[in-house]
């Protein structure tokens, strides 16, 4: 085990905390911005012990914020599926441009 394992655990929580307070931003814009780059997904450090007790409420806490942005986001996806299928069965009031055939044989 290389440095200190707390150390370690709370450079580690520091990134997912990272990561969930961007997606609640995300959340809270109501989009994402063009030039928002994409997440690198979070893999739990190697080699560096159990938890500490004393970082398990802030954990917990970090674990029920992501809980809570992914199921914003669920409900976000829904809600989008929904308004396109609204959007698609829309009529624009434009007429319908249908195909012309001309026969030309004659």
């Amino acid at each position: 085990m290389t440095g200190d394992w707390r150390t370690e655990w709370t450079t580690a929580l520091d990134a997912l905390e990272l990561d969930v307070s961007r997606a609640e931003a995300m959340l809270a814009e109501g989009h994402r911005l063009a030039d928002e780059p994409a997440a690198d997904p979070w893999h739990p450090p190697a080699n560096i012990g159990p938890l500490p007790l004393d970082l398990r409420p802030r954990a917990d806490a970090i674990l029920a914020r992501q809980i809570a942005a992914a199921e914003a986001i669920a409900g976000r996806l829904a809600s989008n599926r929904q308004q396109s299928a609204v959007v698609s069965r829309m009529e624009t009031g434009e007429r319908v441009k249908r195909p012309v055939y001309l026969d030309c044989a004659m």
